[in-house]
């Protein structure tokens, strides 16, 4: 029986000195072996892991975690996949870093939820997948449920099989309904007025300082979410907007319901046709989070407030 080619490892590390040993050990066995390697960790960490490989960091794809993984729904398409699918027919080494002390409550259920879905995008796959994790910062419950987004586990010399292994399990149990928000604008839409949830949007942008590129970013959000709603959600949707004071946050929510776990997070080759309305969503938004089930889809984009 042949092995599973695509390895995923939580790394439990302590300390600047351990963390630096663990990955700089990683993407040296890769360069060693020919393999192309990407490292993509929050900015603080890329600078160490820099430092320590000296001359060897030309050899090696370096991301900010913080800005190409702001959103994490992003991180499959935009940043694992796409350096995966550049380098077919070999095996690559990618160290991910989707979570850290810092990341918000209201981030976390999309960065668990993306550590889990790595598993399916990536089976079969030739790569390795090292995912950190500040073992002395980070919550208890979040090295918990690392347990159980990955099948193998680090920390210092030792690794070992995960007993805990239940991917599905954690998406599952982060798609739950959301809480009602506060002080929002509501508009239902269908095929008739869809342009008009587009400039409300537009209109409660630029009121908070939306300017440009970014607020054709909201507009093309929205747009997006409402054409999903008309195609796959039974033809009609309803609109809300708020502010929580950090972001401004679009919620669409209709009566589909999306069964694909990895919706909106598939790279789409631009030649073939079909919808990928809400892989546009992830990758313009700084934030998505999704509810769905049986007769009922609610989507909320956030963006960061200029």
């Amino acid at each position: 029986m042949l092995a599973e080619p695509f390895v995923h490892p939580a790394l439990f590390y302590r300390g600047d000195r351990e963390y630096v040993a663990a990955t700089t050990a990683f993407v040296r066995d890769g360069l060693a072996a020919g393999e192309p390697v990407a490292v993509a960790v929050p900015a603080r960490n890329l600078a160490l892991i820099e430092d320590a490989l000296g001359a060897e960091s030309c050899l090696v794809t370096l991301l900010d975690m913080g800005e190409a993984g702001r959103n994490p729904g992003r991180i499959i398409p935009a940043v694992l996949r796409d350096f995966a699918d550049r380098h077919p027919g070999v095996h690559v080494r990618i160290i991910g870093e989707p979570i850290w002390p810092g990341r918000s409550p209201a981030e976390y259920p999309a960065c668990a939820q993306h550590e889990a879905l790595i598993n399916y995008s990536f089976a079969g796959r030739h790569a390795t997948i090292l995912c950190p994790y500040d073992a002395e910062r980070l919550d208890p419950a979040v090295l918990s449920e690392a347990a159980r987004t990955h099948p193998v586990l680090r920390a210092g010399e030792s690794q070992w099989d995960s007993g805990d292994y239940a991917p599905q399990q954690v998406i599952d149990g982060h798609n739950l309904p959301f809480d009602e928000p506060a002080g929002y604008v509501s508009l239902r839409f269908d095929a008739g007025n869809l342009s008009s949830a587009r400039l409300l949007a537009a209109e409660r942008a630029a009121a908070l300082g939306f300017t440009g590129d970014r607020l054709d970013d909201v507009r093309l959000t929205v747009a997006e979410l409402g054409a999903n709603s008309l195609d796959h959600g039974g033809g009609a949707g309803e609109l809300r907007i708020w502010s929580t004071g950090q972001a401004l946050v679009c919620e669409v929510t209709d009566s589909g319901h999306i069964t694909d776990p990895l919706a909106g997070r598939s790279p789409v080759d631009p030649r073939r046709s079909g919808s990928r309305g809400l892989l546009i969503v992830n990758l313009l938004s700084d934030l998505v989070r999704v509810h769905t089930r049986a007769g009922l889809t609610s989507i909320r984009a956030y963006f960061d407030l200029p």
